[in-house]
């Protein structure tokens, strides 16, 4: 079992037995068939990754690493918020005619500030900040621009980053931390596609900044499994479960903006089958 196994089996059965329900409250999300989504849900769910321990994917059924990855840098390092630069097709749902989602995601990486350095992205802002300033306890992005939000097709989900360097004793190098903010999560569609993209991040970050991984901390603020997911989610964590996979970086890469996936290389990942046409809330 991997320790991602470990954690999510342990999440998703406390939101299901302690849990609170929406039911017949006035919420957002409907189904297709245009009734209301509810939720069994937790708050402030707070979760913790050892980096430097193992590759946090789970093994209860396969998270495809490299798709995951595409959409990260789709919005880290393209800084895009159209769907025609994203390989899949899972914003599809909340981007218009031209396959924009609006000043979402992506746009708001790619949006410039004025620092005393001179002009930059909030993503170059990081970089700089980890090789120039790595004690400083101010670097962090954040995409939930309140002035933007009406002209965002779907309000950031994952929404916040906060890098956090630290030295352990007898190691050369430093060691990157980062705790990822999330207001809102479908734990059952989504829960470790964004715990692996952010980890990756962190791997990216760190061999690009001479550091090594350290925690990811994955802070969740409505922690939540659909009505029409729970049985779904009981047989999932009931599955049989792997040691967690081996996932390296090409070492050549030492600029951020040169990683593809093919440099994410994934080793012995066995894994659970996949669970078909899971129905998504809108």
């Amino acid at each position: 079992m991997s320790y991602a196994d470990d954690l999510f089996i342990k999440m998703c059965t406390d939101i299901i037995e302690n849990g609170y329900s929406t039911e017949g409250e006035k919420v957002r999300p409907k189904w297709e068939d245009g009734s209301f989504a509810y939720t069994i849900k937790q708050f402030g769910v707070v979760n913790r990754y050892d980096l430097s321990k193992e590759f946090p994917a789970i093994t209860l059924r396969k998270t495809y690493i490299k798709s995951a990855a595409d959409e990260m840098l789709w919005i880290w390092q393209k800084k895009s918020n159209n769907v025609h630069d994203l390989k899949s097709h899972i914003w599809d749902e909340w981007a218009d005619e031209n396959g924009s989602i609006g000043k979402a995601y992506g746009y708001q990486m790619g949006v410039k500030h004025q620092y005393k350095e001179g002009m930059m992205d909030q993503v170059d802002r990081v970089i700089y900040d980890l090789k120039h300033n790595p004690y400083s306890r101010r670097i962090m992005t954040n995409i939930y621009v309140h002035a933007d939000l009406y002209e965002m097709n779907l309000y950031p989900c994952a929404y916040s980053v906060t890098f956090n360097v630290t030295k352990k004793p007898g190691q050369d190098k430093l060691t990157l931390n980062a705790i990822l903010n999330q207001r809102s999560q479908d734990i059952l569609a989504a829960n470790n596609w964004n715990v692996v993209q952010y980890a990756l991040l962190v791997y990216m970050l760190a061999q690009v900044c001479d550091m090594e991984p350290g925690e990811l901390v994955h802070v969740i603020a409505d922690a939540h499994i659909y009505d029409r997911h729970i049985d779904i989610v009981k047989e999932l964590i009931k599955r049989p479960t792997y040691p967690a996979p081996k996932v390296t970086l090409n070492p050549e890469i030492k600029d951020f903006y040169q990683f593809t996936t093919d440099d994410i290389t994934i080793e012995h990942y066995q894994a659970g089958p996949q669970i078909e046409n899971i129905p998504i809330a809108v």
